[in-house]
């Protein structure tokens, strides 16, 4: 994904998703590190609903003077705004405060080592009524004014920017909702006649913040020693370790009643290697991990072998012959599984997806009819935060629209039962799910949390390659092939451009019907068309595997996780990758000038960062 906060790195998938994003409604995934607010991962369920006299007023207590401020300007606001000419029918304020801690380290040595403290907000507004407002049919950014809010707790400065910001989206909402009215007058009848926002339940919710304790010093000797077992590998050109320590709290006040307070933490540690084959083409591994404190990471003799895996598959890589495009049977692992189901098919179950024209609506009139298999479903639920000793990163209790998170069917035994939702209604589906999600600054549409694929016709994974054999050898094929890892991918879903998608795997293996040893390939990506390739599952294994990511659309870059077992196809395309034509370095690396043995390099490393 085009995330900044990583590395100096972006790689080619950056630039693919890039250009398609300013073509076209493209979404991609990847694992990688970026600065969001992290959903609540604490606290009970909501309490009843305040009665609708009491919704502008009503308190929760705590003596959070934020929250206070947040408050009492929202009141101040809807009362005198409430005698316009255009009243708000809907106000709401979401501050976020977000404190990072950012340790990166390359080669012994730390890059970025840093805190960062940060408040900001975002003011939802809607004019005109439920049925058609100011949002109508508009950009994802219309309805809502974003800014940096004053740290600490003075009341009156955070109360002055809510003003400023209420002031400047009530003056883009006016003259929106005209154009509304204007449009819907003079252009030809919406297939989709639902209203704009649905109308949900208040909710009450106020988590306490608990977090772990860090040793800033004991992890910055751990990116020093991690980082530095890089420096014995001549043939990675690039390498790093990033720690992301977040401590995040998001406070939500709305003339409908809602008030949430939702704090959490997260580490997020990722390792990434770079090496270049002799023809100029770029190879990527990395590895990330995720948990809400530092005891849900692995241990420092875990993360070295990781690191000393990466290096021996850029050497494997580096030497790897060039695939050639393929259509036959494949094989995916359970995480490549988990990415492909992710832009293949989640996107495309997204609510609002369904109701824009410009969309592909691969799936709006499929309600009720087969789109898979029999043997698979689907489901979407954000309320599970761990699976089989894994944390899932789309967890959360409540979205960014102030509803709770639901576990949502969305197709029971290859049949699609429903889509996932925000407040905006469509078709046959007038309620939220919970699954209205943004990044800061953007409206929220509907979006995947943990994306979960089960099957009911599983073989074990020990025996998956022979079934991948078996059905090379029925179709006469002189190989299948195996993905085993995967770093990413994305999809277009937009009528404008063809209905494809893209995966991007890293660990691709030529499996032979004659026995011969697999034979390790590069530069391929999976392509295709998503109801063709859907259809082509033909069984699966038995475990489930989890794809950690950030998964990048219309409303910006939120938390996901995919989560599947490993799938055998009985036909699958893949393309030759674009790639630049760059050299190699020129001049080895430092030490290794006169043939320095890489134990004497890794040796040398290891005395310089003691700690």
């Amino acid at each position: 994904m085009p995330i900044s906060e990583l590395s100096p790195n972006r790689g080619q998938l950056h630039v693919r998703a890039a250009k398609l994003l300013r073509l076209a409604a493209a979404s991609f995934l990847a694992a990688q590190l970026v600065f969001f607010p992290v959903p609540s991962d604490a606290g009970d369920k909501p309490t009843s609903a305040p009665s609708t006299a009491s919704r502008v007023s009503a308190r929760v207590s705590t003596n959070d003077p934020v929250l206070k401020a947040m408050q009492t300007e929202l009141s101040r606001a809807i009362t005198e705004l409430g005698t316009s000419d255009q009243p708000p029918y809907y106000l709401s304020y979401t501050v976020y405060d977000q404190d990072f801690i950012m340790l990166t380290g390359a080669y012994g040595s730390l890059l970025d080592d840093r805190a960062i403290a940060r408040r900001f907000a975002d003011v939802t507004m809607r004019v005109g009524t439920p049925d058609l407002d100011n949002t109508h049919g508009q950009s994802r950014s219309s309805g809502v004014s974003s800014g940096t809010l004053p740290l600490g707790n003075d009341q009156d400065a955070i109360a002055r920017v809510l003003w400023e910001l209420t002031d400047r989206e009530y003056k883009r909402a006016v003259p929106a909702l005209m154009n509304v009215r204007t449009d819907t007058a003079v252009r030809a009848e919406e297939e989709d006649k639902s209203p704009d926002f649905s109308k949900e339940r208040p909710e009450t919710h106020v988590g306490e913040a608990d977090p772990a304790p860090f040793d800033r010093s004991a992890w910055e000797g751990e990116i020093k020693r991690l980082s530095a077992a890089f420096r014995k590998y001549p043939d990675v050109y690039f390498a790093s370790v990033v720690l992301q320590v977040t401590n995040s709290n998001s406070r939500m006040v709305s003339t409908e009643g809602t008030t949430l307070v939702s704090p959490s933490s997260s580490m997020r540690l990722v390792m990434e290697a770079q090496t270049r084959a002799d023809d100029g083409m770029d190879l990527l591994r990395v590895e990330t991990f995720q948990a809400p404190n530092a005891t849900g990471l692995p241990g420092e003799a875990e993360l070295t072998a990781k690191i000393e895996k990466m290096a021996a598959d850029l050497s494997a890589l580096r030497k790897a012959p060039v695939a050639e495009p393929y259509d036959g049977p494949a094989l995916l692992s359970g995480r490549a599984a988990a990415v492909f189901f992710h832009e293949v098919l989640g996107h495309r179950l997204e609510g609002h997806r369904q109701r824009d024209e410009e969309e592909g609506q691969t799936f709006t009139k499929k309600v009720g009819q087969e789109v898979l298999p029999k043997f698979l479903s689907v489901v979407d639920d954000p309320t599970i935060h761990e699976l089989a000793g894994v944390k899932l990163a789309g967890a959360y209790d409540f979205d960014n629209e102030g509803t709770p998170a639901e576990r949502v069917e969305v197709i029971k035994d290859g049949v699609l039962k429903n889509f996932l939702m925000s407040r905006m209604p469509i078709k046959n589906f007038s309620e939220s799910n919970g699954h209205g999600r943004n990044q800061p600054g953007l409206m929220p549409t509907g979006r995947q949390g943990n994306l979960i694929v089960t099957s009911t016709q599983t073989v074990p994974e020990t025996q998956m390659r022979q079934k991948l054999v078996d059905e090379v050898k029925k179709q006469g094929k002189p190989y299948g092939l195996y993905f085993d890892d995967i770093q990413g991918g994305f999809t277009i879903t937009t009528r404008q451009l063809p209905q494809a998608f893209q995966v991007l795997p890293v660990m691709v293996y030529k499996v032979y019907a004659d026995g011969r040893t697999d034979e390790l390939v590069r530069g391929v990506d999976i392509v295709g068309t998503p109801l063709a390739a859907l259809t082509r599952i033909l069984t699966t294994g038995a475990q489930k595997h989890v794809f950690n990511g950030v998964c990048g659309a219309e409303s910006g870059q939120v938390p996901v996780a995919a989560v599947a077992p490993s799938m055998l196809f009985s036909e699958m395309e893949v393309q030759k990758r674009a790639h630049q034509h760059e050299r190699p370095p020129l001049l080895p690396p430092p030490g290794f000038e006169d043939g320095a043995s890489a134990a004497k390099a890794g040796a040398q490393a290891k005395d310089e960062v003691k700690p």
